[in-house]
């Protein structure tokens, strides 16, 4: 036996190669154990939440913006809509390098600077995974253009929207206002889930007021996407509603009427029902395209719009503020006679100017030679200032704030719109409120002939011209009649207001103001008696002129020599038919001149349209 033979020991060898075989099939088995208890823990244990993280990969959840409501006139014409446009989206959350997918997009998209801003102040606030545009209402070229190469950037999507849109153009946008991009303060005012997808908001005028109604409700869209992001089919779909429509009291022809009728002179008209509140026309001159703010308007055409001396983008109609000149004078010569102050054949001398006991100040008449004796009648019928200087001094301010505010003078009228003023109503509480100062007499004789400090907005003058015109029923004025809900298109009614009511004493005082205003218009010498040729109603009416700055004691108004925009404002108050009212109507141009001349062909305009061409 060899040496190599004796020292070989089967039996140990063998048992070393068990013990190796026992350990790895150990380690096999713990290891597969710690495989196996993994896979429990992961199919198992957290399978919610890995199935929830898998879904989200897989799934996405859309907002499906809703559809803005319509807006009609109150004959069926639309005034705003919605039409299809292609916008260029991007979801930042697929986007590797945005920087590189932007500067990309040019060679096939051109975007400006502001569109480049907008993008980026979106993408603070919407989430990492929403669409966010870029470019709104691309062109058809760009869309044939960008979708041939959409393989090359990840992310980026052409979805197809509605905008909204102004068929009549720039026709009544001071009534319905206009819709723009959501910026940082919108978001501040709106749930951000119910604005999910959206991307514009009411900004003005009835567009903002009803912003409520008109939205709509957003909707939800599960959909199935592939590892770049793109959509292979949709899951599941809660459609958005359509928001509501509105129905307004606006006559579109009425509204077109009146605006054409101002030509190219500043200034507002309001018409109104008297018998409910409804705005028939609501204009405001000169007007401007709103569809130029809808997708972001330039900022060229906007600075244009902004620097204009005319102020196109100012709703004179809400907000202006004026002296309302002679046209209050039919309401104080109501409150003399309601107060017992006055009485209607009580004459006052008039020779060209007014005194003050003891005062050597003449207050003037625009009629420098006087228009001699002049009762309650012909006061009005010539707007004899003599006359109401006398009646006021009598009256005193107490009275005659008091009486003028329970026509809606010095208030809102609460219409359904946005940026309205509530002019003033000067009284001596005023006075030493704010300028901490008593009343004098001579203030009280200059508002007696709607001067001084007395201002009224035009909607709050044709409100009380059409108080008035009823004998004291004042309506809260409102620009929809209608709301049409969706889906079932049921019309819920707007409910005319009673905003306030003025109860005469004695109704015969009401009847001879207004013999004096139909006079005004049918009378010979009648400050508007030309507009009353070969007119087929009764009218009653007042002109108005109303100074735009204090002439010295001892100077003279020369138009001619004056600058336009220093010249009187020229204003017109009316309501016809005269015995059974349908409209009220007021006019102020501005630095127009003389509301007989200017001011109150307008308002004839207006009512013949209304009265006689619709019928």
């Amino acid at each position: 036996m060899s040496k190599r033979e004796q020292l070989k020991d089967d039996f140990l060898e063998n048992r070393l190669i068990r013990r190796r075989l026992a350990l790895a099939a150990l380690f096999i088995v713990i290891l597969l154990s710690m495989v196996l208890g993994r896979l429990y823990v992961l199919q198992v244990v957290e399978y919610e939440h890995f199935s929830t993280l898998s879904d989200s990969n897989r799934i996405r959840i859309k907002a499906l913006p809703p559809t803005r409501g319509l807006i009609f006139d109150r004959h069926g014409v639309v005034m705003a809509d919605n039409l299809p446009t292609y916008r260029l989206e991007i979801v930042r959350e697929q986007v590797a390098d945005l920087d590189a997918i932007l500067a990309q997009l040019r060679q096939y998209v051109d975007y400006s600077e502001q569109d480049l801003k907008r993008f980026k102040q979106s993408s603070k606030r919407r989430r990492p995974f929403e669409s966010i545009p870029l470019r709104l209402n691309l062109s058809d070229e760009e869309v044939a253009r960008l979708a041939v190469n959409l393989h090359q950037f990840e992310g980026v999507e052409i979805n197809a929207r509605l905008t909204r849109n102004y068929p009549q153009g720039e026709h009544a946008v001071h009534a319905l206002g206009y819709v723009g991009r959501i910026d940082e303060r919108d978001l501040g005012e709106v749930d951000e889930i119910d604005y999910a997808g959206s991307t514009h908001i009411g900004k003005l005028g009835l567009e903002k007021f009803y912003e409520h109604e008109l939205h709509g409700t957003v909707g939800v869209q599960q959909v199935e996407v592939n590892a770049n992001g793109r959509t292979l089919r949709v899951l599941s779909e809660s459609p958005p509603i359509q928001g509501n429509n509105l129905h307004l009291t606006i006559d579109s022809r009425l509204q077109r009427v009146a605006e054409e009728a101002f030509g190219q002179q500043s200034g507002a008209v309001v018409a109104i029902d008297p018998n409910n509140g409804e705005i028939l026309a609501l204009v405001s001159m000169p007007i401007f395209n709103p569809n130029l703010f809808v997708n972001g308007i330039s900022f060229e055409n906007y600075n244009q719009l902004r620097d204009s001396p005319s102020r196109p983008l100012f709703n004179r109609a809400l907000s202006g503020q004026y002296p309302p000149g002679s046209t209050t004078k039919p309401f104080y010569g109501l409150a003399g006679l309601e107060s017992k102050v006055n009485k209607k054949d009580q004459e006052t001398f008039c020779i060209g100017y007014y005194q003050l006991p003891n005062e050597p100040r003449r207050y003037r008449d625009w009629k420098k030679e006087g228009h001699g004796h002049m009762d309650l009648n012909g006061a009005i019928t010539q707007s004899c200032d003599v006359y109401f200087y006398d009646l006021a001094y009598r009256l005193g301010i107490d009275r005659m704030s008091s009486f003028m505010q329970q026509f809606g003078f010095g208030e809102k009228t609460g219409v359904d719109s946005t940026g309205e003023r509530g002019g003033l109503l000067p009284s001596r509480e005023w006075k030493r409120r704010n300028e901490g100062m008593p009343w004098f007499p001579g203030e009280t004789l200059i508002t007696g002939i709607g001067q001084g400090a007395l201002l009224v907005t035009p909607l709050q003058l044709a409100n009380s011209t059409a108080a008035f015109s009823i004998k004291g029923t004042r309506y809260q004025p409102h620009l929809v009649k209608s709301v049409e809900k969706i889906p079932d298109y049921h019309k819920i009614e707007i409910v005319s207001c009673v905003a306030g009511r003025y109860d005469l004493l004695k109704p015969k005082n009401w009847e001879h103001v207004h013999k004096a205003m139909v006079n005004v218009v049918h009378g010979l010498r009648g400050t508007a008696f030309r507009i009353s040729r070969g007119m087929q109603y009764r009218a009653a009416g007042k002109t108005g002129t109303a100074q735009v700055f204090e002439i010295g004691q001892d100077n003279e108004y020369d138009e001619e020599t004056v600058a336009e925009k220093l010249r009187d404002h020229a204003l017109f108050v009316s309501y016809a038919p005269a015995d059974e009212p349908r409209i009220a109507v007021a006019v102020i141009v501005e630095n127009g001149g003389h509301g007989s001349s200017v001011a109150a062909p307008i308002a004839r305009r207006i009512m013949d349209a209304f009265l006689v061409e619709q019928s």
